[in-house]
């Protein structure tokens, strides 16, 4: 290994950006997937996410095992995606291009942009009222506060990253206990698991929901286990990254759930506060302020850090000879921020009824990229990737995908009869009395389609120059 590899290795700041990560430069722990994700996954947006559950008709009872089911199906949906890190050496992202093309995989990549800057605008809504409780600032001067913190962590990368990880694990699992002795001597466990109303709506919503929680994470889940030794298994990555994300998620939804019980309706709107506030005692008021804003700079980190690389994946497909500076990151990453600070500022008073509309029409879109991006790599492309014609827009995965791009938009109109949300419901959904299946139609039918037609090796062949 000669100095610059060293360097590389040790360095704090991240240097590399959407490039190949060479086998001298590998360096982590699996462990550590599982840190991360847990860390993530630990905190108030979760939480909200499962109060969702109650706050929108359905029981305790039934509402923690929809969850857990949407948990399972989509934590494996995401972990499939983590496992292709160690492998490909690459970004989650741009190993689209093998199956939309170099120019083509920008399609879902900026839909991709579109979610993180959501994301993090949701995030920062959050964590900027429990900062501003904190110091004792407004709402908008603490967004502006943890704004610029996930700005620091972002620019410098992947190890800290993987550090605010793991520090957030074991912050995250004291606050689980303080809010859940809180909510034990609030209320009586036993009468609110009691309380049994199965409605197939409101069971079918909590399943979607923390499905749609997990499969989100799709996009960008192999960026932070692309750094593994290629040697490293398969599936050890699959399960500590899918337990990491599952046993966090289904802890801070369940947690939800049961504060959105006890709270007949006061939860709504006042999200933050009311977890808090079930706690008189004044230092551990204070360090659940902190866990809530400290809990969610990694996730929003995360974020921000993946919007990053899609950007620089979108630049490289049209400028692949001029790389990306250190300034240039922190430029995308300020103006990705900046945009959903905007967001966040605007927004905070509707937070909830927007962000259960944003986070379940989110499904429409990359159900389908995930669907093709999987069945692709693991009964199509079987694990193997041309890293070089991955940055060749001439090369044997051509500028545009027609397989692909096809596949994708027919994936995306067959789930639209089956959405029920506030931003479009579909006639079917209505028929069915509000149940959305959306998603669960996108996964099958786009990877049954796919499958059919990728498989073909006339119609695998992809074009050099534009379509089929």
């Amino acid at each position: 290994m000669n100095s610059a590899d060293e360097k590389e290795k040790t360095q704090f700041f991240e240097s590399r950006t959407i490039d190949f990560i060479p086998e001298q430069e590998r360096h982590g722990t699996v462990f550590g997937q599982f840190t991360l994700w847990f860390g993530a996954n630990l905190q108030i947006t979760a939480i909200v996410t499962g109060a969702l559950a109650v706050v929108l008709g359905g029981d305790v009872f039934w509402s923690i095992i929809g969850l857990l089911i949407g948990q399972c199906l989509g934590a494996t949906v995401m972990a499939l995606h983590a496992a292709q890190g160690p492998k490909l050496g690459l970004p989650q992202m741009i190993s689209s291009r093998v199956q939309f093309g170099v120019y083509g995989a920008c399609i879902p990549i900026i839909l991709v942009c579109l979610m993180y800057i959501g994301f993090t605008a949701t995030g920062e809504v959050l964590a900027g009222k429990a900062i501003a409780q904190l110091i004792h600032v407004s709402n908008s001067t603490g967004i502006l506060i943890y704004a610029a913190f996930i700005v620091i962590f972002a620019t410098i990368g992947y190890r800290l990253i993987h550090w605010v990880g793991k520090v957030a694990s074991i912050i995250g699992v004291i606050a689980f206990v303080v809010i859940l002795t809180q909510i034990l001597t609030h209320s009586n466990f036993s009468a609110l698991i009691a309380v049994q109303k199965f409605n197939w709506s409101s069971f079918l919503l909590a399943i979607s929901l923390s499905a749609s929680w997990q499969i989100s994470f799709g996009p960008y889940v192999a960026d932070y286990s692309r750094y593994l030794p290629s040697n490293t298994s398969s599936s050890r990555v699959f399960l500590a990254v899918g337990l990491g994300s599952l046993l966090s998620s289904q802890i801070s939804m369940t947690l939800g759930v049961l504060i959105a019980q006890i709270s007949q309706g006061s939860f709504v709107g006042n999200e933050v506060q009311y977890v808090v506030e079930m706690n008189t005692v004044a230092l551990l008021v204070t360090f659940l302020y902190f866990s809530i804003a400290f809990g969610k700079v990694t996730l929003s980190t995360l974020n921000a850090y993946g919007c990053f690389m899609c950007i620089a994946t979108i630049w490289n497909s049209f400028n692949p000879r001029i790389p990306i500076s250190r300034n240039t990151r922190l430029a995308v990453v300020l103006a990705m921020v900046t945009i959903s600070t905007l967001i966040a500022i605007l927004g905070e008073h509707s937070f909830l009824n927007s962000f259960k509309a944003f986070i379940l029409f989110l499904l429409t879109f990359f159900i389908p990229w995930s669907a093709i991006n999987l069945v692709d790599y693991y009964f199509i492309s079987k694990e193997q990737c041309d890293v070089t014609a991955l940055y060749d827009p001439d090369g044997k995965y051509g500028r545009w995908n027609s397989v692909g791009i096809g596949c994708y938009v027919i994936g995306v109109l067959l789930q639209l009869p089956f959405i029920h949300t506030q931003v479009f419901t579909g006639p079917i959904a209505t028929l069915l009395g509000g149940v959305d299946i959306s998603w669960l139609v996108g996964i099958l039918a786009t990877a049954l389609i796919y499958y059919h037609f990728a498989r073909k090796p006339h119609i695998r062949t992809v074009s050099q120059t534009g379509f089929e």
